[in-house]
């Protein structure tokens, strides 16, 4: 399969449905110079999306493809590519875009499609994972960062980081400090992508040459809270 060069300044769009805290951490890391990207746009599927505030205060267009506009999710997801398209990205982010994307836009951006999920794939796919993990009584959690595929939450993995569950976590505070690793996380790896060294191959990760047997797992760096 084909692979983008290595590009200094990677154009790529961020879609968002909310807060925009992993958006947030990629702006501030292509601004300090760390991240070789330029976001072209920030989309959102809700207009009273902060992730649009963020992108606005950040000088970056800020732009809204709103669900109720269109009859079904095909023709949703057809505006939402020529959208995205307008600005010719090498990359496309998913940072909490809380959408099921049909076959046909995974297929359209396939290999160049990112996203992060809050747990440690392939547990927990789906919504509310924080709160499944504390009912599980799991001993870690964390964050993943996967190509998207087709299946949901099933791409293949890139990178993770764990966390310890806490015996007095609260669903709050293990969101909290697993968001702090999806800060760290998310912009390393959309480096890795931004510099040319990670590709997929049909369904295989390729990261400096090499294929990906597993994950890469990167160490917790946490705050004494």
């Amino acid at each position: 399969m084909p692979t983008h060069a290595a590009h200094s300044d990677l154009p790529s769009v961020v879609l968002a449905s909310g807060e925009g805290t992993n958006l947030q951490a990629i702006l501030d890391n292509s601004a300090n110079g760390s991240l070789p990207v330029t976001v072209a746009a920030v989309i959102s599927d809700h207009s009273q999306a902060r992730a649009l505030t963020r992108a606005r205060a950040a000088g970056v267009a800020a732009e809204t493809c709103l669900p109720a506009e269109y009859p079904d999710r095909k023709q949703y997801d057809t505006a939402l590519i020529r959208l995205i398209d307008r600005h010719s990205p090498g990359l496309v982010v998913l940072a909490g875009f809380m959408r099921i994307l049909s076959d046909h836009f995974v297929r359209h951006y396939r290999g160049r499609l990112l996203n992060i999920h809050p747990s440690l794939l392939p547990k927990y796919r789906g919504l509310h994972t924080h709160r499944r993990v504390l009912a599980g009584g799991e001993r870690e959690h964390g964050c993943s960062v996967h190509f998207v595929t087709e299946t949901l939450d099933g791409g293949p993995l890139i990178a993770q980081t764990k966390v310890i569950v806490r015996s007095d976590d609260t669903e709050a505070a293990l969101r909290a400090r697993v968001q702090e690793q999806e800060h760290r996380l998310y912009p390393l790896v959309i480096g890795w992508f931004a510099r040319g060294r990670l590709q997929l191959d049909n369904e295989h990760v390729i990261l400096d040459g090499k294929r990906l047997q597993a994950p890469v797992m990167l160490p917790a760096q946490e705050h004494n809270t």
